[in-house]
């Protein structure tokens, strides 16, 4: 990560990564979506899909993030047509409601290095312009000690406010978001579908799902993929990348 970039996650929660994907890439992946009958998560849908786990321009950024035993704890897609909601804000380090916390959703610094628990990378396969809807947030609130003060009628869309922002996403790029930022899903109000492949990635000691992945539903992975895949461990847990090769 550049240091602007550690300055605006560590500012606002979130960060847009451009031109991850290339419009070949967008253009399989659409194409399986659109003419194949596709099961399980987004990972499991075949090859294209399965390199998202460890996309090499993503996983810089997951190790800078959440350190070297990074793991993918699940994915999934949210496909959207005009006109649709999908819920309000949500998130925060006490879950960002009445009832938290969330025990995996949180955010730390210290002496010049960030960690995370549980964080998204999501995959945009559309545009997703100013306005569009879909993802929003309010940046800087992974920080917020005031996130029950936040007004119901802000947090369900129906009262406009400028601290809740939609950033303008284009197909190919990458938006990184830590789940201690209060975040959610505007309706979506353009005329093509939304459609966001969404992986979720965990500290190699923690977990927010407990359906972990079976490597043997996925044919042959890599000894990357493979380490990005296990389960949670303590102590003897393998780095995802070698350390000579984090060195280099």
């Amino acid at each position: 990560m550049t240091g602007e970039e550690k300055f605006q996650v560590d500012l606002e929660g979130y960060l847009v990564i451009k031109n991850v994907l290339t419009d070949d890439e967008v253009a399989e992946m659409n194409d399986i979506i659109d003419n194949t009958e596709r099961q399980g998560p987004p990972s499991l849908w075949g090859e294209p899909f399965k390199r998202l786990i460890d996309h090499p321009k993503i996983l810089p950024y997951l190790i800078d993030l959440l350190g070297p035993n990074v793991r993918l704890d699940h994915d999934y897609a949210i496909f959207m047509e005009e006109g649709q909601g999908r819920g309000g804000l949500h998130g925060g380090e006490d879950g960002g409601r009445p009832g938290g916390p969330e025990g995996d959703h949180w955010y730390k610094y210290r002496d010049g290095i960030m960690r995370n628990g549980l964080c998204v990378m999501t995959y945009n396969l559309a545009d997703a312009p100013a306005g569009a809807g879909g993802f929003a947030c309010i940046p800087g609130s992974h920080k917020s000690n005031f996130l029950r003060e936040i007004p119901s009628e802000v947090r369900q869309f129906e009262r406009p406010t400028h601290y809740v922002v939609q950033p303008a996403l284009g197909a190919g790029d990458v938006l990184f978001f830590t789940e201690a930022l209060v975040h959610g899903t505007m309706p979506w109000t353009a005329t093509h579908q939304r459609r966001s492949l969404l992986y979720k990635y965990s500290p190699g000691h923690s977990a927010w799902s407990g359906n972990y992945y079976d490597i043997n539903k996925y044919g042959e992975l890599s000894e990357q993929q493979k380490r990005m895949l296990l389960p949670p461990s303590i102590g003897s847990r393998p780095r995802v990348v070698e350390a000579k090769k984090l060195a280099g």
